[in-house]
């Protein structure tokens, strides 16, 4: 794909993505979800949930809150140093990033550009009824850090043995000055982090682990191969803890490759800043070693919404059938908004259209299913094949006598009659 429109206009049109208080003018680069966005979203969270938590039994969940103590952002470093160069044009009085800048010229007008100011992109809101300096706080900019001050907490509860990890997932909040490409980057979006806990020695092998495993995450989920690549970052490029860190990038329509998520080795640096300024120490009693040790970090850390966009656009296809083309959401079957359609092929024939509704009922507690009797049987099956719907089961006059019912392959488009006894068993054995 190389028109990033098809899928913005897909969103808004089908339900996926909305502008943030549209109705108003809208809110720059915020956005809300319609009802086939939710549902994607929450199928991405909870595939990831499921291989991080889930299918394994060294990592914990946690949900941790998005106000904290402004201490925490003081040890992470992140009221000193999370901050962009900014300069403004002196003419148009337009701001841009100093880093994003090809040359020292506005590029919009080609006016004089002031010196670089440093601004912070943590947003500040206020804690308690009076407005002080001293009531500050910040709406956080990452999940992170809830993860490392809870180390303690998770440990002692949970009885974990080195290595561990902790999972969550939650919203952040960063004042970007340069956002755009429609949801790649967000003033609020929501981030998959986990922090695995480690053997110092053994960091360099679990960093390496983390890279693959979460590569692969996203091929087996759908996405294709050639789309996505790991970039190891350069010496310059790293933060001044962090031994190692890569981004596993994905082929956007829109300045190529860019990062869906990174793998990083923060070695120590986290753990031991919150114990310097809180005073409690966060460390690990090794058995074998018969001393504590302070763990290092491998830190697996992905927006939900970058995901969300790469998969929908890896999923989009057009195909041509006969002289109509056909617009698909080939979504596998863990993704996918909805699994089953139930569509009656005479609305105007009430025994026909009560026995589909009787279907959807029936199927609803298992599966994502939806009824639709709004437009004709062919208009119906292109709707569904353009949100990405696995199964489209039609209700006809020969349902009435058969007792069978026609269900359709999204990608196949091939066509099985099946007993509507037998529905249930039939779908557990293709999306189960």
């Amino acid at each position: 794909m190389e028109d990033l429109s098809l899928i913005t206009s897909l969103s808004k049109r089908r339900g996926f993505v909305f502008q943030s208080s549209e109705i108003y003018g809208g809110l720059g680069s915020v956005w809300d979800y319609g009802p086939l966005g939710v549902e994607l979203k929450n199928n991405i969270k909870k595939a990831w949930w499921k291989s991080m938590v889930y299918m394994r039994d060294d990592i914990e969940g946690l949900d941790a809150s998005i106000l904290m103590n402004p201490n925490v952002w003081r040890a992470s470093g992140h009221v000193s140093n999370f901050a962009d160069q900014l300069v403004d044009c002196k003419s148009c009085k337009k701001r841009f990033r100093l880093d994003h800048l090809k040359e020292k010229r506005c590029p919009e007008c080609k006016g004089e550009l002031t010196e670089p100011r440093m601004f912070n992109l943590m947003f500040k809101t206020i804690i308690g009824s009076v407005e002080d300096k001293n009531n500050e706080i910040f709406l956080r900019p990452e999940t992170a850090q809830g993860i490392f001050v809870n180390f303690m907490n998770v440990l002692t509860s949970s009885r974990q043995k080195l290595p561990f990890g902790i999972a969550q997932i939650g919203k952040s909040f960063r004042n970007e000055i340069t956002t755009g490409n429609f949801i790649f980057r967000c003033r609020e979006f929501e981030q998959m982090e986990m922090e695995y806990f480690v053997q110092p020695e053994e960091a360099a092998k679990w960093y390496e682990y983390w890279v693959d495993r979460r590569m692969n995450w996203y091929i087996s989920l759908g996405i294709k191969k050639e789309n996505l690549k790991v970039r190891p970052h350069d010496k310059d490029e790293l933060a001044h803890y962090a031994a190692a860190c890569s981004d596993i990038e994905y082929n956007f329509p829109f300045g190529g490759w860019s990062e869906l998520e990174g793998i990083a080795n923060r070695g120590d640096f986290d753990l031991k800043q919150h114990a310097n300024l809180s005073g409690q120490e966060l460390a690990y009693f090794d058995d074998v070693k018969k001393q504590k040790i302070v763990p290092h970090v491998i830190e697996p850390s992905g927006g939900v919404d970058r995901a969300f966009l790469a998969f929908l656009i890896d999923a989009y296809r057009e195909e041509k059938v006969r002289d109509d083309k056909r617009v698909v959401l080939g979504f596998g079957k863990e993704l996918a908004p909805i699994k089953i359609a139930v569509l009656p092929l005479l609305r105007n024939r009430p025994e026909i259209v009560e026995t589909a509704n009787r279907i959807a009922l029936d199927l609803r507690p298992k599966w994502r299913t939806v009824y639709d009797d709004t437009a004709s049987i062919g208009r119906l099956y292109r709707r569904q094949d353009e949100i990405g719907t696995l199964y489209c089961t039609t209700v006809d006059v020969e349902s009435l006598t058969d007792g069978k019912v026609t269900v359709r392959d999204r990608d196949t488009m091939k066509q099985d009659r099946v007993e509507i006894t037998r529905l249930k068993e039939y779908f557990t054995e293709k999306l189960d």
